[in-house]
């Protein structure tokens, strides 16, 4: 599991059929860090510090072992601040 900062949603006219609807939100672990993409399952607004999780418990976690990612938003952190 990851601990990464929601910066916005990325939007994209074009995707294959089993991405369905899923949000996909830009999240980085650090400010000035590489941005990655990841789906969003639980409903995140940018500048929210999310939980995410990588590789087969990413698909698992966006619906289906068949979900084609590698990085799923699966919580919301409450209270965080980052060092």
């Amino acid at each position: 599991m990851k601990i990464m900062r929601v910066e916005k949603t990325l939007v994209s006219t074009n995707r294959i059929g089993e991405m369905g609807h899923r949000p996909l939100l830009v999240v980085q672990d650090k400010e000035g860090g590489p941005r990655s993409v990841a789906v969003d399952a639980v409903g995140c607004i940018p500048g929210d510090w999310v939980i995410c999780v990588g590789s087969s418990a990413a698909r698992e976690a966006a619906g289906s072992k068949e979900y084609p990612s590698d990085l799923t938003i699966v919580g919301i952190i409450d209270n965080w601040s980052p060092e």
